[in-house]
């Protein structure tokens, strides 16, 4: 097969591939398109969420305890399915008298489920009892993200 042969296919292989490309692509744009407007949940509709938090800044609590504010008012309280998952050194803010005790107990009255690793418990000296009332000790905070996620929940990084 001459140089010009070999040429020729490629092109013409290359101008089959672009071709198809172009007829998919008024789909695909349609497909990934966002919606203009906000939609609606329906009734049943619960909409699951997960937050984490592996740090003890108090600003990064803020931004994510914020985050969570912001998902359950755009939701509506009673379609938002909301866990804040809290493991390594950020343990220590769900201590009874942390920075942000106030606003964890906040969250936890909109409806907020928060889990506390107790693996980072372990390694941060701390039981149960030191923690503000509602949260709720898992083994891992990481296996509680990973199964999480495996059923379905969003996860929302701050």
């Amino acid at each position: 097969m001459t140089a010009t042969v070999r040429n020729a296919r490629s092109l013409a292989t290359a101008l089959a591939a672009l071709v198809a490309v172009t007829a998919l692509a008024p789909s695909v744009r349609a497909a990934d398109a966002a919606p203009t407007a906000p939609t609606s949940v329906s009734a049943s509709t619960r909409e699951q969420a997960i937050f984490a938090v592996s740090d003890a800044d108090p600003q990064k609590w803020a931004l994510t305890l914020g985050n969570i504010n912001n998902a359950i008012d755009g939701l509506g309280a009673d379609h938002a399915d909301i866990e804040l998952v809290v493991y390594g050194p950020g343990i220590a803010m769900l201590k009874k008298d942390s920075a942000v005790a106030d606003k964890l107990a906040a969250a936890l009255a909109r409806g907020v489920r928060i889990a506390a690793c107790q693996n980072s418990m372990r390694g941060y000296g701390l039981a149960d009892a030191d923690l503000v009332k509602g949260a709720t000790p898992v083994p891992s905070g990481v296996v509680e993200l990973i199964r999480r996620q495996h059923a379905g929940y969003a996860y929302v990084r701050s």
